[in-house]
């Protein structure tokens, strides 16, 4: 058992972090306070923006920045439409098959980029002197893969191609403070547990000078109090010019969670995951992998109808069932779920998700 198991008020049978994380207590009471604090009229945007600024640093951290390297928004694809916006015309944009809509979207939305899709697996040979930009998740959302970041980009600093990484499946049992990326993307309401509409990016020096903030606005200033108005344009020189307005009632949570993330080792936390997940693989009849995430195919539902009657929250995604181990499941959860599908103790025979 995970030593902050016991911070969650659920979580027994819970495997869907990979969707959508559960709040610990800090994140719990911080929310609460929030809401009275409002009710009263004793809600400060002043005291918001204190809070905000806390959360940011706590982002820095678990992407191994500094706080003026982070951006702060709401979702991973507005972030990732920045990017698209300030490619040239024609410019080659190179993606993961099947990768999450957040980071293949915006490209193809442009109408006059050149977007290739390629398998995981060849994403560092399909890079060029052609390449502009590499853009991709850490970890696929529908299968699991973890890609190897390093030979992606080494790929691209080769070719001088910039690299824009999606941390959302990653981020929170997995550490991502070196990769070496000019813009990392997360959206913290997964595996860091806070609320929906609180994510965060990293810029690289050359992302700052090289891209446009085409959301600057009131927060996109070095102080957001002093960039309320016009006609001068008030950007900030550090990633903070890419920032938008944040909703503040969701940084309050998301503070909280960032905070208890940050404090955790992230080493620690994949070996429970990914050891459970295996454990998990095991009875299936899969191999073991380096993903906490366990997808196979499951093209009737079948699958993922029996986890739910079994009282298993679990995900389908791309014909797949989907399955998730994160600090508040144990050796338990393994055998609730194998007992759901009809394993038992006896492993099963299933292909190989592709």
């Amino acid at each position: 058992m995970h030593p902050t198991r016991e911070r969650y008020a659920a979580g027994r049978g819970y495997l869907a972090a990979c969707t959508m994380g559960l709040p610990a207590d800090v994140t719990r009471a911080a929310v609460r306070r929030d809401l009275e604090s409002w009710s009263i009229g004793a809600a400060s945007g002043v005291d918001y923006s204190v809070i905000h600024d806390r959360a940011r640093g706590h982002a820095a951290t678990l992407l191994g920045r500094h706080a003026s390297e982070i951006a702060t928004g709401s979702q991973v694809s507005v972030f990732a439409g920045l990017v698209a916006a300030s490619a040239p015309t024609g410019a080659e944009i190179v993606c993961v098959d099947g990768d999450f809509s957040s980071v293949v979207g915006p490209f193809l939305a442009r109408g006059d980029l050149r977007v290739r899709h390629v398998p995981l697996a060849e994403l560092a040979g399909a890079i060029t002197d052609r390449t502009w930009l590499v853009s991709y998740s850490l970890v696929q959302s529908a299968t699991g893969e973890v890609a190897d970041a390093a030979s992606i980009a080494s790929a691209a600093r080769a070719a001088g191609a910039l690299v824009l990484v999606d941390t959302t499946q990653a981020t929170g049992w997995m550490p991502t403070d070196s990769l070496d990326a000019d813009v990392v993307i997360c959206h913290a309401y997964k595996w860091l547990s806070a609320p929906r509409g609180a994510a965060f990016a990293a810029f690289s020096p050359r992302a700052i000078d090289e891209l446009t903030p085409h959301a600057a606005g009131w927060y996109s200033g070095t102080d957001p109090w002093a960039s309320c108005y016009g006609p001068e344009l008030h950007l900030a020189a550090d990633a903070q010019r890419f920032g938008v307005s944040p909703a503040w009632h969701a940084w309050v949570g998301a503070a909280a969670a960032l905070e208890l993330a940050a404090s955790l080792d992230m080493t620690e936390v994949r070996s429970h995951d990914v050891g459970l997940a295996n454990a998990f693989r095991e009875r299936l009849g899969l191999g073991a992998s380096d993903s906490a995430i366990v997808a196979w195919p499951d093209a009737d539902g079948s699958a993922l109808a029996s986890l739910g009657a079994a009282g298993i929250t679990a995900s389908g995604r791309a014909g797949r069932a989907r399955v998730a181990f994160h600090v508040w499941n144990d050796e338990e959860d393994v055998e609730l779920t194998a007992g759901a599908l009809g394993l038992g103790r006896r492993r099963a025979t299933v292909s190989a998700p592709h």
